[in-house]
């Protein structure tokens, strides 16, 4: 099935998705692109919100509004540097987890299902960040954030759960 219709598929029944996902084999650079195009998107969901800091929004009191490029160039490296290396030690302390809960699947499952599960998530976090941008701190903004966070979290339970059979 095409990514996309996998991504909508996780929202409903994301055991079966990943239960698919890991009868392709082990595709170490599959999982890596799911994991580096679920950065990108999240790096780019940050958008709005960083043009909303350097138009000067949200700033202390006498605070000088930050240049946009150099808040682009620090969150990209971020995203696209720091952020992968942290998702595979989350995935590697998951797996050593679930190997302490009686799980009995593979490292490779493991980063499957959290990388996975940010792919899938990124819809939302692009909400995320227009939310962020439009309207800045605000309880709406906290209430997507939420969504997005709990969406990432039952979805890679729920593939860790299936990964770890």
């Amino acid at each position: 099935m095409a990514v996309t219709t996998d991504m909508m598929r996780s929202w409903r029944r994301p055991r079966d998705v990943m239960r698919d996902l890991l009868a392709h084999g082990q595709r170490e650079d599959r999982a890596l692109a799911y994991l580096m195009v679920a950065c990108f998107v999240i790096f780019i969901a940050q958008w709005p919100r960083l043009s909303r800091i350097a138009a000067g929004f949200d700033l202390a009191p006498g605070a000088e509004a930050p240049d946009l490029t150099q808040l682009m160039a620090y969150e990209f490296l971020g995203w696209l540097m720091v952020w992968p290396l942290m998702f595979y030690a989350i995935a590697a302390v998951s797996h050593v987890i679930a190997r302490l809960f009686g799980g009995q699947g593979t490292w490779y499952g493991a980063r499957l299902a959290l990388f996975w599960a940010l792919l899938a998530t990124t819809p939302a976090a692009l909400l995320y960040g227009l939310t962020a941008g439009f309207l800045g701190a605000v309880t709406s903004t906290h209430i997507v954030g939420a969504i997005w966070i709990g969406a990432l979290v039952v979805i890679w339970f729920q593939s860790l759960r299936q990964a770890q059979v």
